[in-house]
């Protein structure tokens, strides 16, 4: 239990569906402030990131179909991390299945929840650096429609100040990847 943990009292378990990916509960709670009722929660095993950064200073990133929003998004390359892995195992793992590369340095930059109102997941960022095409890539996901996109720092944050579809978990690890992407740009 990270993040300064202060558990909420069980009262009841009112619904519980186990999936693919996550699982969704509703529950009967009483707060820490003593105030009771039902919320929702996802429960997830959390994801690990990559902001992968090639010599010239280019962001490798996905361009990704995602049925909830309808849409495509800009995104580092993620995962979920399987009941097996460390976050670090999980996101050399999909460096190559998402943009085929490996990297040689990884530097952790941070954690961070996701969407603490309705989930417990938490996102693991990883910088990646001195990277190498691999030459068989293995197989992406079935459900993974990708495009894989290079973009210079100053491109992403002007998509990402624009309002382009970017989502909330690049635009953080950006933020934190930033003063790593300054010093290797003065290098």
């Amino acid at each position: 239990m990270p993040l300064g943990q202060e558990p909420p009292q069980l009262l009841k378990q009112r619904l519980f569906y186990e999936g693919r990916k996550f699982n969704f509960e509703v529950n009967r709670l009483r707060l820490p402030n003593r105030a009771e009722g039902d919320w929702e929660c996802i429960r997830h095993p959390g994801g690990a990131l990559a902001v992968p950064v090639t010599a010239s200073g280019e962001l490798i990133m996905v361009r990704q179909y995602r049925f909830a929003v309808l849409g495509r998004l800009l995104e580092f390359p993620a995962g979920t991390i399987e009941a097996d892995e460390s976050p670090a195992e999980t996101i050399r793992r999909e460096i190559q299945e998402e943009i085929g590369h490996s990297a040689q340095t990884w530097l952790p930059i941070g954690n961070f929840p996701l969407a603490p109102g309705y989930s417990d997941e938490i996102i693991y960022a990883f910088l990646a650096t001195d990277l190498d095409a691999i030459e068989l890539p293995p197989d992406a996901d079935d459900d993974e429609d990708i495009e894989v996109v290079r973009l210079t720092p100053a491109q992403l944050e002007k998509a990402i100040l624009a309002g382009e579809a970017v989502d909330a978990k690049s635009i953080a690890s950006f933020y934190l990847a930033k003063p790593y992407l300054e010093k290797l740009a003065a290098l």
